[in-house]
């Protein structure tokens, strides 16, 4: 099936623009966006949005799932995969990770099938870069692991899983090992995971034939003890990543090596002002499509901290933007870099905002999208 699948994916590429370059050259997207279900929402949401104008349809429900909190699609834009954050899976202490079919042109979603997470919590979901593999992170279990994706979508049973030991400082946050996110590097020879518990990246052998995992060496970069490392972002070009500490609200910088995979820490900078005082707990971050350009959203301060890149890698605060709402969670910028899209958790809505291309700088658009408790962002080409 494998043989098939990767005979198909080097057709594909040959013979068609990728759907990245593709989507690139469009401005018609679907957005998805991932919840937490309860007595308002029922899982993961849709609305079309077209870059050249800001304008957005209604978002309906795409697909009635529980707790979708983090989503991902494939290079193809034909398959949804969306991590199911819980901690009882059919008895099980593990989540779940459902697969689902994009539907066009309406955007709804076909259940496909889910599998267990192989931990409890699972909070992170993504792709390698030729689509073969999902990649899951496990925040309650401390663990990650690697499906292979079928010709039709589906989720087979795991090719790895790891499990982390250790943990952090903080005997209540840091108590074991949290895994918050896994994705693979931009050659697609190293998978790298943000461990908030152990205060590390660690970084993988990834074998993009089998879907294996193998400890790197060096195994892991490690930030100050206490960050909690969240969420990171790489550079287009791949040079440097970018990891969001939870904890104390700070970005470390690393250039990266593509050959070894190891990271080397070049600066620190906090995420919210210096004499802000209330609740520290950031959330995103993502570099622009340009390369430019680095946005990470801070719940407490409610705001998206805007930066530019050096060409040594280095980042400069251009400022701190209101997101207008309470507990900004998960954000994306379209496959334009015009729209910068969030989700305020705790206000129920979605808030829309234009990029500069030259300044990197944000203004809101007038309009709010009410979506209850989004958490996550994903964009699809419209073909």
């Amino acid at each position: 099936m494998h043989t098939t699948f990767v005979a198909a994916i080097v057709l594909l590429a040959t013979s068609l623009p990728t759907a990245q370059a593709t989507a690139k050259k469009r401005t018609s997207f679907l957005v998805y966006i991932g919840t937490y279900t309860g007595p308002v929402s029922k899982g993961i949401y849709v609305f079309r949005f077209d870059s050249a104008t800001g304008r957005t349809s209604t978002p309906q429900l795409a697909a009635e799932t529980k707790n979708p909190s983090f989503l991902a699609v494939d290079p193809t834009g034909r398959f949804l995969y969306a991590v199911n954050e819980v901690s009882d899976y059919e008895g099980n202490q593990t989540g779940g990770v459902s697969a689902f079919a994009i539907e066009r042109p309406s955007g709804k979603l076909k259940f496909l099938n889910q599998v267990p997470s192989q931990g409890a919590g699972p909070c992170h979901v993504s792709l390698d870069r030729t689509g073969k593999y999902v990649l899951v992170a496990n925040y309650d279990g401390g663990s990650i692991a690697v499906f292979p994706v079928s010709q039709d979508g589906k989720l087979g049973a795991p090719t790895a899983s790891v499990k982390h030991s250790g943990h952090g400082p903080d005997p209540e946050r840091q108590e074991a090992p949290h895994a918050h996110q896994i994705q693979v590097s931009t050659d697609n020879r190293f998978a790298i995971v943000a461990d908030l518990g152990l205060d590390e990246l660690l970084s993988y052998r990834f074998d993009p034939e089998k879907g294996t995992l193998a400890p790197n060496d060096p195994p892991y970069a490690k930030v100050d003890p206490g960050s909690g490392p969240r969420h990171f972002a790489f550079t287009p070009d791949g040079k440097f990543l970018y990891v969001l500490e939870e904890m104390r609200s700070a970005i470390t910088g690393f250039s990266y090596d593509a050959k070894s995979g190891a990271m080397s820490p070049i600066q620190t900078v906090s995420s919210i002002p210096a004499d802000f005082r209330g609740r520290k707990e950031a959330a995103e971050i993502a570099v622009h499509p340009s390369g430019k350009f680095l946005y990470a959203s801070n719940r407490g301060h409610d705001s998206v901290a805007v930066f530019s890149i050096a060409a040594d890698g280095k980042l400069t605060n251009l400022e701190y933007t209101p997101t207008g709402g309470k507990t900004p969670r998960g954000f994306g910028i379209d496959p334009t870099g015009s729209y910068l899209i969030l989700g305020n958790q705790d206000s129920n809505e979605i808030v829309i905002f234009h990029i500069d291309p030259n300044t990197g700088r944000l203004t809101p658009n007038k309009r709010t999208l009410q979506v209850a408790s989004p958490v996550s962002v994903e964009f699809v080409a419209v073909q």
